[in-house]
């Protein structure tokens, strides 16, 4: 398969489609069916390029910010219970303002880091943002690295009261992502983002 003639036939016309506007779908009426101080859940009635209906459940969401620690060689994670999925899970360290807080990519990322690994960041780059489910939510990811680390005390929220962190050597996080151990989408997206950097 020639990949540039595959890339040229398919990403421009995707592009000038987002670049346009051009929307296949209408909505035709949107109503809140859910909400909590994290987030809401909406349905809305649509219609499709043919005429026909159909029904969307979207879940909003403010986005968030994860933050790679790389030191040495490897990377600070965190691990925590995942209610939703009953077991513990490896990730970067992310999360989002509270309520009523707003703020910068940057402050985030700076903010998530300080709150659950207690590190301040000499350096960050950011590297991206991603979409972690973008099927079912408009939520999006703020991808930053953090270098330069200088160490504190965490200060976790009372929900990430079961988080510990440790520091693994990249080939082990790498060994981590192919067998399972770490399974978090957005870490692992994140990854490949620093990866592609390099």
């Amino acid at each position: 398969m020639n990949h540039r003639r595959e890339i040229a036939r398919y990403g421009p016309a995707a592009q000038t489609r987002r670049d346009t506007g051009e929307v296949s779908i209408k909505t035709l009426s949107s109503r809140v069916v859910y909400r909590n101080p994290w987030l809401s859940l909406r349905e809305d009635r649509i219609e499709h390029a043919d005429g026909s209906p159909g029904l969307y459940s979207v879940i909003d969401k403010p986005d968030f910010a994860l933050v790679i620690p790389w030191e040495d060689g490897g990377f600070h994670l965190v691990e925590q219970y995942r209610y939703p999925v009953r077991a513990r899970s490896w990730e970067f360290p992310s999360g989002a303002f509270p309520e009523g807080v707003t703020g910068s990519p940057e402050e985030l990322a700076a903010a998530e880091l300080a709150e659950e690994t207690g590190f301040t960041a000499g350096r960050l780059e950011r590297l991206g943002r991603l979409h972690c489910a973008n099927a079912m939510t408009g939520e999006g990811c703020h991808v930053f690295l953090a270098t330069e680390l200088t160490p504190g005390a965490p200060n976790r929220e009372h929900t990430e009261q079961d988080m510990c962190q440790q520091w693994f050597p990249e080939a082990e996080v790498e060994a981590m992502l192919r067998t399972g151990v770490l399974t978090d989408g957005p870490s692992m997206a994140a990854y490949l983002l620093l990866k592609l950097r390099r």
